[in-house]
């Protein structure tokens, strides 16, 4: 499946899927829309809808705020960034969208922005420095929605430029600041509190506007005004359906036009389904998530580390690569950098550097051993009386990982671990998440804005992006906190990307602690694939020109291949 949300998209880490479905909620879904895939005409180009599937589980819940973990849509296609950045090529540079120009001072303490001139906010009003003074001043006053940590002053020079100013070097900050948070109205948000309120009239300068909206799905449309021109593509439709087997369904039948996830036999789409490509991208690091801080509240066995070790060493991942995920997954490391593009940062001291193919559930019984856990007559381990038993949290629906969790949970007990799953919708899913009212998660830690692990461990393993039990965390949902970890992610904040060996030296840190305490359980890199009908529409993302990050779930990559396409005409 797909990470729950982004940085910037502001948690996504993944699309969502629904309870609601049947044919006749599809129906209602479709009307008027045509399906090259079932052999129907096309629409006309004027006003051909692209109709998406994201995965929504259950009734969509009206929520254009892109600063809320339960946002259904709006950053990149409503909500702009200054700059677009494709996460999915190793040597990319932003793309200029509200901001044109960005330049560092000498010692990496301003960053300086031109902004674009003679745009317009989609109710009429001018687009100014303010309001992207305003928004980044927004973040440092909510510290729940600042995932970006940012910590810098924002001096307005005139109308169209903008100069963010920090007591340190900040280099690294720049892709975070210039490419993952979106910009929001002053003249509207003053009024707004960014944590609670629910956005039903968005505003934005970006490719589209809402045009209707109701639990089963929603439609938004090409903005005239836009900037850059009004896109070819004029409506895109969103879709809740009941999970994967149905977005599979709905591929075989032609009814959609992109889908991000698993379908049966999808390493052969283009022969099954000659209107539809795909393209798999490796970059989602899937886990366990666990909520692991007793000091914020966290309770279950999860909250020992060699409970969480013990479980990473009882996974035989080549098998959960063929069972769950059609080989389409790759290694993991638990450094968290990416074995085939950040290997140069994978730490000598964290060994093996892959996480292990096959199970060891005798290591396993030994960690727990050690731990104090002792094994039952029933092979389950325990302590003080408590049953060794867990719960992993999974949306309804997403067919891929209930089918991890049942293999999994297997693996888990032939190391004497007890292990089922808990399914809910998205929201409910969202709501224990962040909250930390869960034991495990299975979920992906996404990539930030440029091919280095920094980002990964400012937005997960930074205690400044999380908070008590009960109350809603940033990116950093398991509440780890280590002041080792803290103190490294800090101090790559003020060495520049080209110093790597100062930079190694942090990396070495953060990595042999978050290896040994773990909050994150290591299972594989997913590969994100992405089916899409190439017979209605063309201009997608390829092997060889892949210009976004392919997942129609991350929603500012997703922004960029909507004004790419161009619908076929009929």
């Amino acid at each position: 499946m797909f990470p729950s949300s982004q940085p910037g998209t502001l948690r996504r880490h993944r699309g969502m899927l629904a309870l609601a479905a049947g044919a006749s909620i599809l129906s209602l879904a479709l009307s008027g829309c045509s399906s090259a895939g079932s052999g129907q005409p096309k629409a006309d180009a004027a006003d051909a809808t692209l109709v998406a599937y994201t995965g929504q589980a259950g009734d969509y819940q009206i929520n254009f705020n892109p600063f809320s973990p339960s946002q259904i849509a709006g950053p990149g296609t409503i909500f702009e960034p200054l700059f677009y950045l494709n996460k999915a090529a190793k040597d990319a540079k932003p793309e200029p969208l509200l901001g044109t120009e960005s330049s560092w001072n000498e010692d990496g303490t301003a960053l300086s922005v031109t902004l674009r001139e003679g745009v317009t906010w989609s109710d009429g009003e001018p687009f100014t420095a303010d309001d992207v003074a305003f928004t980044f001043n927004l973040l440092k006053k909510h510290p729940a929605l600042n995932s970006l940590g940012f910590k810098g002053e924002v001096k307005v020079v005139d109308n169209t430029h903008i100069t963010f100013n920090f007591k340190d070097s900040a280099f690294v900050s720049g892709p975070d600041i210039l490419t993952q948070a979106v910009i929001v109205p002053e003249h509207l948000w003053a009024k707004l509190n960014p944590e609670t309120d629910v956005i039903e009239k968005p505003v934005g300068t970006g490719a589209y506007t809402l045009a209707d909206f109701n639990p089963q799905a929603f439609t938004l449309k090409a903005n005239p005004s836009y900037w850059g021109g009004e896109p070819e593509l004029k409506n895109i439709r969103y879709l809740a359906l009941s999970g994967n087997t149905a977005g599979a369904d709905a591929i075989a039948q032609g009814t959609i036009d992109w889908q991000t996830g698993p379908i049966p036999d999808i390493q052969n789409v283009s022969t099954n389904f000659p209107d539809y490509a795909k393209l798999t991208v490796a970059q989602s690091q899937q886990v366990l998530a666990t909520c692991a801080n007793v000091k914020l509240g966290c309770t279950g066995a999860q909250t020992d580390p060699a409970v969480r070790r013990a479980i990473y060493l009882a996974l035989d991942r080549t098998q959960l690569n063929t069972l769950a995920y059609e080989n389409t997954a790759a290694p993991i490391s638990p450094s968290f950098a990416l074995p085939d593009t950040q290997s140069q940062w994978i730490s000598q001291k964290v060994q093996p550097a892959v996480a292990p193919e096959t199970a060891d559930p005798q290591a396993a019984a030994a960690l727990l051993e050690e731990a104090g856990w002792k094994k039952g007559a029933d092979g389950i381990f325990a302590k003080a009386g408590k049953k060794l038993s867990l719960t992993i949290e999974v949306v309804t629906g997403w067919t891929d990982y209930i089918t991890a969790i049942q293999t999994i949970t297997e693996q888990a007990k032939a190391a004497g671990i007890q292990i089922q799953a808990a399914q809910s919708s998205w929201n409910e899913w969202t709501d224990k998440r962040t909250k930390g009212e869960f034991e495990l998660a299975i979920d992906s830690l996404w990539q930030g804005p440029a091919p280095d692990p920094y980002y990964v461990y400012n937005y997960f393993f930074s205690s400044e992006s999380t908070a008590k039990v009960g109350k809603t965390s940033g990116n950093n949902y398991s509440r780890y906190a280590n002041d080792s970890v803290d103190k490294a992610i800090n101090a790559l904040k003020t060495i520049p990307f080209e110093d790597s060996t100062a930079r190694q030296q942090q990396y070495d840190v953060i990595q042999q602690q978050i290896v040994a305490d773990m909050p994150y359980i290591p299972v594989l890199t997913g590969g994100t694939t992405s089916v899409w009908n190439t017979a209605k529409f063309t201009g997608w993302p390829t092997a060889e020109d892949t210009y976004a990050f392919p997942a129609v779930w991350s929603r500012l990559d997703a922004a960029q291949v909507f004004k790419a396409l161009k619908p076929v005409q009929g």
